[in-house]
């Protein structure tokens, strides 16, 4: 079983990536008006990954140059930022926003960090009522960018883990399914099921 094989296995991947991307939604929900942007390197774009407010399932999956805009900017400098009025900030990208049907006045905007990599942005567009962004918000939204960070680490690893499990082929994904299932199962189940795991990887190997 080769290394990628196995940490494909071990991640327990197939299924994942759905409930990544279900938290990920749960967050912008709760934070409002939201948004999270994947950093893609390999393109070198941010992308759209969960979006809360009118259009969100227009804009899932779509992409832009990781330099454009206030989300292009928190992701450089990897330090938060809030805009007041975007309409006077050089950093606005107008026609970016334009092109996703809203135009906010206002963002509130932090870097999605885990260990020391840029994984992506999490946004928040205007207040209500106008109400200016205060501290206390900013301060939350630290907290929602932490977890953001995790589940978007989460799913870059389970989509990777997928690719891999994919060019391996049905049997290799029938294992890390068989592994994903284990969690769940009891002592003496999970014994047996390990002691069955052993035996395919040896099976594996020899191939």
């Amino acid at each position: 079983m080769s290394d990628d094989l196995r940490a494909a296995v071990a991640a327990g991947a197939l299924g994942s990536e759905d409930s990544y991307r279900a938290l990920l939604q749960s967050i912008v929900e709760v934070a409002r008006a939201s948004s999270v942007f994947l950093f893609d390197e390999p393109s070198d774009e941010l992308v759209f990954e969960a979006v809360a407010g009118e259009g969100a399932g227009d804009l899932v999956g779509q992409r832009f140059p990781s330099s454009t805009g206030i989300a292009g900017w928190v992701l450089v400098t990897r330090q938060p930022l809030v805009v007041e009025e975007l309409e006077n900030d050089p950093r606005f990208a107008r026609e970016a926003a334009e092109s996703t049907g809203f135009v906010p006045k206002g963002i509130m905007a932090v870097p999605l960090l885990y260990e020391d990599n840029a994984l992506g942005v999490l946004e928040v567009l205007d207040r209500p009522a106008n109400a200016a962004f205060s501290l206390a918000e900013m301060e939350l939204l630290g907290l929602f960018a932490n977890e953001a960070a995790i589940a978007l680490d989460l799913l870059q690893k389970a989509r990777a883990a997928r690719a891999v499990l994919e060019s391996e082929g049905g049997e290799a994904e029938a294992v890390a399914r068989f592994v994903s299932l284990l969690a769940d199962a009891e002592p003496e189940r999970k014994e047996a099921a390990l002691r069955l795991l052993k035996a395919l990887e040896e099976l594996l190997r020899e191939r």
